[in-house]
């Protein structure tokens, strides 16, 4: 047996950086092996496994893989809430936060700049919820596109606060009201990036995998570049997560 593997007690947490991060284990049912995987803000280290395994087994997993842990760590951009001054994503550009008290509370859009006014306490909720907005509004507008691109008729949408996932299609269960939610924080992506995640859970409304069937209807109704989109994400989704807790 593994050395690792002898200790009677591991502490379910690690020390990345020195940042003491938990460690959280999700058992499912048809998980074969053990996968781990950082938090898109380096919160946590998640691992999934499957029934049979052991919780022990699964830290212990985490402990022997502190060095690469360490790595994914730094890479995780440092938190910043906006304020006066700071500058936000919104579809792919930066837009400078330009603040005065007596301008109106809500934010509004003036080319590279996003003005906001009330009281300075609180600025990062105000631009957090216009973004959700901003985000909800695009999102109808790309489900819109893609139902009707694959002959489907439209599905209600909804904002996810996830905090590894970028969509999720629900089949509606006994009601049979199918739904799709997508991560909010994919208004401050390019829109490409952001509509190949909505026409991915499109796709799912009809294949419930990642078939050559669910691939091929991906193909048609995305205009874009997928694996394109994929690698945008896989190499920036993280900063997405930087601004706002």
């Amino acid at each position: 047996m593994i050395d690792w593997l002898k200790r009677s007690h591991i502490e379910p947490e690690l020390e990345l950086n020195g940042v003491v991060v938990p460690i959280t284990l999700k058992r499912h049912r048809t998980a074969k092996r053990l996968t781990m995987r950082l938090a898109p803000d380096g919160s946590e280290v998640r691992i999934t496994l499957p029934s049979w395994a052991r919780s022990a087994e699964a830290i212990a997993f985490a402990h022997a893989r502190t060095d690469w842990l360490a790595e994914q760590h730094a890479k995780v951009p440092q938190r910043e809430a906006p304020g006066p001054g700071s500058v936000v994503q919104f579809r792919g550009r930066d837009l400078n936060v330009d603040w005065q008290e007596t301008l109106p509370r809500k934010p509004t859009l003036n080319g590279n700049s996003l003005t906001i006014g009330g009281p300075k306490s609180g600025i990062e909720t105000r631009i957090k919820r216009w973004l959700e907005k901003e985000a909800l509004g695009q999102f109808e507008g790309d489900i819109a596109d893609y139902t009707s691109a694959a002959a489907l008729d439209t599905v209600p949408v909804g904002l996810s606060r996830a905090q590894r996932r970028w969509g999720s299609c629900s089949d509606g269960g006994a009601k049979g009201q199918k739904r799709i939610r997508l991560n909010w924080r994919l208004i401050q992506a390019p829109d490409h990036v952001r509509r190949s995640v909505a026409a991915h859970e499109v796709a799912h409304l009809i294949h419930f995998d990642h078939s050559p069937a669910f691939h091929a209807l991906l193909r048609d109704i995305y205009e874009g570049d997928i694996k394109e989109a994929d690698r945008w994400l896989k190499a920036h989704g993280r900063s997405l997560y930087a601004n706002f807790g």
